[in-house]
């Protein structure tokens, strides 16, 4: 099967690291189903990529309806599903002794980096075991590390744990799955100007493309990268 046969569903997809990699996937020959919560920026994007490339599925990952609805617009509009991206996140600041709490903005945190994640997984696996597929799954060097009072660490641990889970369950039928885990990258997570010492989506981008070009034969586990002057 050549790159142009291939179909991969991006989460996220309206900015940032989801919208690089749509663009990227495209210029590599895939059709693309893009999924995010904004509207019009998705609808903008799936036509700056071209019909027939392209498709936008509006949804929320943390609703199941939604995630089904983006798999099945996989098949229904290409025939097939090959490569999955579980990269919608958010995050946000305070520790656990912080004297003004946003228990809500905690909440929609948790529910989207982790929960939203699995239901993706849960969603797209079926067609990939179908199609001996890959699971990419959008982590973070926060969940390697332990960052003091980040209730957003802890949830890229969990995506981190999520994906050794899902490998394991998926022994033997040839689905590959990757956790790709980025430092800090100047996207719309920064509120305002970035950190100075920021990758770029481009560069994470990469990341993802290295590990769904190998041979069928390798399954790249993980992939940590951190820009040089990120010492931990």
């Amino acid at each position: 099967m050549t790159r142009s046969d291939r179909v991969a569903l991006i989460t996220g997809a309206s900015s940032g690291i989801g919208e690089a990699l749509a663009r990227a996937f495209v210029a590599d020959g895939h059709r693309v189903v893009l999924q995010a919560r904004s509207t019009d920026r998705l609808a903008a994007l799936a036509d700056e990529l071209g019909a027939g490339r392209a498709v936008a599925v509006p949804g929320d990952v943390t609703v199941f309806d939604d995630q089904q609805r983006a798999a099945a617009t996989a098949i229904e509009a290409f025939g097939r599903l090959d490569v999955a991206v579980a990269n919608a996140g958010g995050g946000t600041g305070g520790g656990f002794l912080d004297p003004d709490p946003e228990p809500e903005v905690w909440r929609a945190m948790v529910l989207t980096n982790v929960y939203g994640v699995a239901l993706t997984a849960r969603a797209v696996l079926p067609h990939l075991v179908d199609s001996t597929g890959q699971l990419v799954l959008m982590g973070s060097v926060a969940g390697r590390v332990t960052i003091d009072g980040s209730l957003y660490s802890a949830t890229k641990w969990a995506v981190t744990g999520m994906a050794h889970a899902i490998r394991a369950e998926l022994h033997r039928t040839g689905v590959r799955v990757t956790v790709v885990q980025p430092g800090k990258v100047v996207t719309p997570f920064f509120e305002g100007d970035p950190p100075p010492d920021c990758l770029e989506t481009d560069d994470v981008v990469a990341a993802v493309r290295y590990a769904v070009t190998q041979p069928p034969s390798v399954d790249v586990n993980e992939i940590v990268l951190r820009p040089i002057d990120q010492y931990r």
